[in-house]
């Protein structure tokens, strides 16, 4: 299954720690902020590591778009914590632990380096009605998503 402009983004909730382990909706946004979903392979990989360090690095023009960001991986909250310490990186890490959220978004390798279910790099901008306005799922986990591209997105729906 995959995600497209203008289709309703599928709802998830996932695990998140920073000091308590709490659950992040995708719907707990609805009606307030538009939201970047940030699909990474894995924590501790250089790619992943200087593409979420450079969005940590400039998330004030994400809140002057008025957009949540929120990282998404199949590692586990834990590992996701001490990664964003170590990084300072400062936007919610979600854990798709079980794989489902990765999957319903289609953006999921069935093989990665011989591991199955990763998700792949991918970008979606979801507007405060929980429409998808931007999608972008890359087979290449090297190449990162066109930020500038999901930037012009939230100007045009403010």
């Amino acid at each position: 299954m995959s995600v497209n402009v203008g289709d309703q983004a599928p709802d998830f909730t996932l695990k998140s720690k920073r000091g308590d382990l709490e659950d992040v909706a995708l719907s707990g946004f609805r009606g307030e902020k538009n939201v970047v979903l940030l699909f990474f392979p894995l924590a501790y990989t250089s790619v992943c590591t200087d593409e979420m360090c450079s969005v940590s690095g400039g998330l004030s023009e994400y809140d002057d778009l008025n957009a949540q960001v929120l990282g998404v991986s199949v590692d586990s909250p834990f590992a996701q914590e001490a990664w964003a310490d170590e990084n300072d990186i400062s936007f919610p890490l979600l854990s798709d632990f079980n794989k489902e959220v990765s999957a319903a978004y289609g953006a999921q390798y069935q093989d990665l380096l011989g591991f199955r279910g990763v998700a792949k790099r991918a970008a979606f901008v979801v507007d405060r009605e929980g429409i998808v306005r931007y999608a972008e799922v890359s087979e290449d986990a090297t190449v990162l998503p066109d930020f500038d591209a999901v930037k012009r997105c939230l100007s045009s729906i403010g």
